[in-house]
């Protein structure tokens, strides 16, 4: 535990004094602009009708995209001049460095999503809606939401350890988003592609309030989170038993 703390203090302090902590904002900032684009009238689901704009293009476009962009980022250093063997000639272990690095890019998507929250609540409240918001329904998909993007971050993770170029763990990613606009609407598939699963975590739970909804958004949330949790612990495992064992 020790060597966890230390490798997160420094990843920790890596990532603050660079310039990807401002691509947090990016996607609250455009989702709101979105809100206060959408067309939504003031009725009891306006809330739940408000996530639909928000949240479309922020889980299925850009949590998936960030994700890759922290991981890739967050082994660039090490991938660069030797920096492995200078980390692991220090007093940590493998796992510490692996879980640590894994921590601080799920802390990232956390703030996303905390500033994604400020700013769907700040939209309900411009256009002033009558109705108070149901905390539980959203922070229930939001959550989801944060908790879906724990398998795509371990493959993402994986990927960048694997590949010491930046841009090609971008651009796999980048790849693989794409085609989440179709794949959501599958039944067969959603479910079970993990760039599809933010979205999906997000709005399985509005849905089933709002009269449910088609495809892979018809499946039970409580079915969504154990296919998420098991790929994340296949995509976990994977990772660290591949960083365990790469030379350096």
């Amino acid at each position: 535990m020790g060597s966890f703390f230390k490798v997160l203090s420094s990843e920790r302090l890596k990532m603050s004094r660079s310039f990807i902590m401002l691509l947090i904002f990016i996607s609250p900032v455009i989702s709101v602009i979105v809100g206060l684009m959408s067309k939504i009238e003031d009725s009891e689901l306006s809330w739940l009708m408000l996530l639909g704009p928000m949240g479309m293009l922020h889980t299925v476009l850009f949590l998936p995209i960030m994700s890759g962009i922290f991981a890739a980022f967050i082994c660039r250093y090490e991938h660069s001049g030797g920096g492995w063997k200078q980390l692991l000639v220090l007093p940590v272990t493998r796992t510490g460095v692996y879980f640590a690095k894994y921590t601080v890019i799920m802390v990232m998507l956390a703030l996303i999503q905390v500033l994604f929250l400020g700013g769907f609540y700040l939209v309900g409240t411009i256009k002033g809606f009558s109705t108070p918001i149901e905390w539980g329904v959203i922070l229930c998909c939001l959550i989801g939401g944060w908790v879906a993007c724990l398998p795509l971050a371990a493959l993402q993770l994986a990927v960048s350890l694997m590949w010491s170029s930046f841009a090609a763990p971008l651009a796999m990613n980048v790849m693989f988003t794409i085609p989440n606009i179709l794949i959501v609407n599958s039944a067969k598939f959603g479910p079970f592609y993990p760039w599809a699963q933010p979205f999906l975590a997000t709005i399985i739970p509005g849905k089933a309030l709002a009269g449910g909804g088609f495809g892979a958004m018809n499946m039970p949330f409580e079915n969504l989170m154990i296919t998420v949790l098991g790929s994340f612990v296949v995509f976990l495992i994977f990772g660290l038993t591949y960083f365990k064992r790469k030379e350096v």
